[in-house]
């Protein structure tokens, strides 16, 4: 199966994308950690679910081959605006959204801001949950402090992945970790560092979604992935927005970390299947 890629013009932003497959359309928002992309996120993931339904990858804005200069004081609502222009660009009036961490947090602003776009939700330890509850997590802060100090080192990313991002870190290749190393180091992107700890801890008042009562409205049929043990985006943060969501269903993954779609493929790909099956709209 071939995969169509290309930018997309959305007023002065440039969002690189890829595309496979036919039917109704998937967006899959990736990550937001150093050297995040779209395919790189979702590459155990696009090609199954591109047998039934057409599915969209974009870099989100700030990453990959995207527009730099993510607004760091909003990074949600900023690609929010941005995923809904590339909706209106591709003609596209509603799609399912599936949203890793900070996509997942995309997809759920999304759905906020814009809900008759979004079909359903598939969030996947999704950012911005219950985030003032308690300190960041020590995953988080070492997402937002890999740029500080002396700036990227591939051992800080070998660190990243293998201690916050999976539960099983012999299964990361050495080559995975330098690609992934190789992408944060981008020249466009060390100028602009998407998710960077300006000075002392963010205001995550700003980035919480429980803090925000359009969530007790939302009534788009959605479904919580999660690790147990996700060490950047507390998994708590599923029965949060379960008690607060109308129409939310949660699949809670053991032994486990933040990256559930790569480290759990085959299960993350038949769960987020049957439950887009179910949501889809169907053709009169």
């Amino acid at each position: 199966m071939l995969i169509k890629e290309g930018f997309v013009r959305i007023d002065s932003l440039n969002l690189y994308v890829s595309e496979m497959g036919e039917g109704y359309p998937i967006i899959m928002l990736h990550g937001g950690g150093p050297g995040a992309s779209g395919m790189s996120n979702f590459s155990k993931n696009v090609e199954v679910l591109a047998q039934k339904y057409r599915v969209i990858v974009p870099d989100l804005k700030g990453y990959g081959r995207s527009t730099k200069g993510v607004d760091r004081m909003d990074p949600f609502g900023d690609n929010a605006d941005a995923i809904f222009g590339l909706m209106q660009s591709l003609n596209i009036p509603s799609a399912h959204l599936i949203g890793n961490s900070l996509g997942g947090a995309v997809a759920l602003r999304m759905a906020l801001d814009f809900p008759s776009a979004v079909t359903s939700l598939v969030l996947n330890g999704p950012g911005g949950v219950g985030t003032t509850r308690a300190f960041p997590t020590e995953g988080l802060n070492c997402l937002l402090d890999y740029y500080n100090g002396k700036g990227p080192t591939l051992e800080k990313m070998r660190t990243f992945i293998k201690e916050y991002l999976v539960y099983d870190s012999s299964s990361v290749s050495e080559k995975v970790i330098q690609e992934r190393y190789e992408s944060s180091i981008d020249p466009e992107v060390m100028a602009s560092p998407p998710l960077r700890r300006p000075n002392g801890i963010p205001d995550f008042r700003k980035w919480d979604f429980t803090r925000d009562p359009r969530l007790n409205e939302c009534r788009i049929p959605s479904l919580i992935i999660w690790g147990i043990e996700d060490k950047v985006n507390r998994p708590s943060g599923a029965e949060m927005l379960q008690s607060r969501m109308k129409n939310c269903d949660v699949y809670l993954f053991s032994k486990t970390g933040h990256w559930v779609q790569w480290e759990r493929p085959e299960e993350f790909n038949g769960v987020t299947l049957s439950f887009l099956n179910c949501s889809t709209p169907k053709v009169k």
